[in-house]
């Protein structure tokens, strides 16, 4: 069986770099992607879900409190009584800043001094940390402008202290560049395997390997290796350049990553392989990937944030394994996220692979 597989293989290998075509599909376009995305992608601010640490009960305070919860760029997620609270809330993304307000705020104020309003921020995307850091300011300086006026002030009466977690310089590149990882990986993947078998019926080819000695699943898993070496080796050539070209710091165990990346192109292979069973032509294979591609893009947070979507949409991106795999690249270049940190997004890809290579066998057989 293992032979016979692996002559398989082979042949899938010599298919694919026999045709120019393919080979430039393989190499071109996910290197101009990789330098068009990581160059010029930006990203806008929607929705400012924040957390308020409030150690002061004045006046002062509560004005500068109800500015913030007044504004209509801001929705008040989250009000915590303890510092340890900051930490979970930054890194599990429940909130995107934390607006914390010390206990001397007041008293400072009333004795004429400069008083500090801290700023915790989530810096992963440093471009919506940049317009929210904008709002947070538009804020303060209204506060500021209203104290000097009632109070008969010739300064601030308050400055922002601001602290940008997991991206201090708050630089896209670091946000933008880990998500094209995930990217790459999944168009490759499904161009490679979702016209493999269509390849086949279009060439007149899968009748005479239907009359070979191979069986149905070793002719899927014939397909499907080929797909999952390519995206491999796809997937760590686009990290290699993030890491050496673009200078992305790399903070997490590449253990993780792995873990991550094999899940994620076996659920993408899934769906390949059942998009290429379900199509007797190349173009019509085609159709079939960009039909998953573009859906699963747009619905895994890479371009817009998942909070921001309405609770339906929200609920139809869990059976995305881009979605997942997202935060495990990004957990990993940035937060410096391990294997347990990351269980929580491995089952659930896991779930998904097994579905979609489930789906893909049944569907195999089928229209044998």
């Amino acid at each position: 069986m293992l032979a016979r597989i692996w002559a398989l293989i082979i042949k899938e290998f010599l298919a694919l770099l026999r045709d120019k075509k393919s080979r430039f599909v393989l190499i071109g376009p996910p290197l101009i992607q990789l330098l068009v995305f990581g160059y010029a992608s930006t990203f806008d601010l929607n929705h400012v879900p924040f957390a308020l640490f409030n150690e002061d009960s004045g006046l002062a305070s509560r004005q500068l409190f109800n500015r913030f919860v007044g504004a209509s760029s801001f929705n008040l997620t989250k009000t915590i009584t303890q510092e340890s609270d900051v930490a979970r809330l930054i890194n599990q993304q429940e909130v995107l800043l934390v607006v914390h307000i010390p206990n001397n705020f007041t008293k400072t104020l009333l004795s004429h001094h400069t008083a500090q309003v801290q700023i915790i921020i989530d810096g992963r995307n440093s471009n919506t940390a940049t317009l929210a850091l904008n709002y947070v300011n538009t804020i303060i300086l209204e506060f500021n402008q209203s104290w000097a006026k009632t109070y008969h002030w010739d300064k601030a009466p308050s400055e922002i202290i601001i602290r940008s977690w997991f991206n201090p310089n708050l630089l896209s590149r670091w946000f933008i560049v880990p998500g094209i990882v995930s990217l790459l990986t999944l168009v490759i993947t499904l161009l490679v395997t979702g016209l493999s078998v269509a390849r086949e019926r279009e060439q007149g080819t899968f009748d005479q390997l239907l009359v070979t000695p191979f069986r149905p699943i070793e002719i899927l898993i014939g397909k499907a290796i080929p797909g999952l070496i390519i995206g491999s080796l796809e997937g760590i050539l686009v990290v290699l350049l993030a890491t050496t070209w673009f200078k992305v710091p790399f903070m997490g165990s590449i253990t993780a990553l792995m873990i991550g990346l094999v899940l994620f192109l076996l659920a993408a292979i899934g769906v390949g392989l059942m998009i290429s069973s379900m199509s007797l032509t190349q173009q019509q294979g085609l159709l079939g990937v960009f039909l998953f591609l573009v859906p699963a893009i747009i619905l895994s947070g890479f371009a817009t944030p998942i909070a921001n979507m309405p609770t339906l949409v929200q609920k139809i991106t869990l059976i995305n394994p881009m979605r997942y795999f997202l935060v495990i690249v990004r957990g990993v270049f940035l937060q410096g996220d391990s294997v347990v940190d990351l269980w929580p997004q491995f089952w659930p890809l896991a779930l998904i692979a097994m579905g979609s290579m489930s789906c893909a066998t049944w569907l195999f057989r089928y229209r044998i």
